[in-house]
């Protein structure tokens, strides 16, 4: 279907009227929309990165964004320090905590199997306190920027957690028992695992296949420093 709009006009109907946005000072917000549940899964690279965008970007807003991870011990290859902590130690609204073991789960690195369980299990009790949290807080309204995660928060992330689900470190009853516990205005993102979480396809309202269609590793190449942590 044709219409009569000119360049011109068409670039004032758009938001922000075709002007590159300047860069605002962050103060605390709340969001309108928040509320939904979103699976990342996969066998490509990008699950986290992509998630932390999102963080990010949540919190260039003003809103209170807290990522939990499982199972992000990492190998060999893999630095203590990563630079997503670097990065999210220097913003404002976003906070982050590591309960993975070192190495992965399974892959006869050299870690305790047994341990893996306890750490996975150990983040699943944090992941039900911080729902909780949550539950009890004000999420239509804002939050301090420098508040502990335990005054509540407008976005979760549960890094790996759908890895830690299909390694059995815990149950898929698990996840759903988190995902009934979310309380209404809360951003609830899970990702992780190669294997499609079958159990959360009609407990999510968005679920994104991150595909593999070619990876350096697969020629040896190592994780790097700037990419991988």
């Amino acid at each position: 279907m044709s219409d009569d709009r000119t360049p011109e006009s068409a670039i004032e109907n758009t938001p922000g009227q075709g002007r590159t946005p300047d860069a605002e000072r962050i103060e605390p917000a709340a969001p309108e929309e928040f509320g939904l549940v979103q699976v990342w899964w996969g066998d490509g690279k990008g699950k986290t990165t992509a998630t932390l965008g999102m963080g990010l970007r949540a919190a260039g807003h003003g809103y209170r964004v807290h990522m939990l991870q499982f199972m992000k011990g990492g190998a060999s290859s893999v630095e203590a320090v990563r630079g997503e902590y670097n990065a999210i130690a220097a913003l404002p609204g976003i906070s982050y905590e590591n309960l993975g073991h070192y190495g992965w789960h399974g892959m006869a690195d050299g870690s305790d199997e047994a341990d893996h369980e306890a750490q996975a299990q150990a983040g699943l009790e944090r992941a039900r306190d911080l729902l909780e949290a949550a539950g009890e807080a004000d999420l239509e309204e804002p939050i301090d920027l420098d508040a502990d995660p335990e005054d509540g928060v407008h976005m979760l992330l549960l890094d790996e957690i759908l890895y830690a689900a299909d390694r059995d470190l815990i149950s898929e009853a698990d996840v759903l028992e988190l995902v009934d516990a979310k309380p209404n205005g809360l951003e609830l993102i899970l990702c992780g695992s190669h294997t499609e979480p079958e159990y959360l396809t009609d407990r999510a309202d968005l679920i994104t296949n991150v595909r593999k269609v070619k990876h350096p590793i697969d020629d040896g190449q190592r994780a790097r420093r700037g990419t991988e942590f």
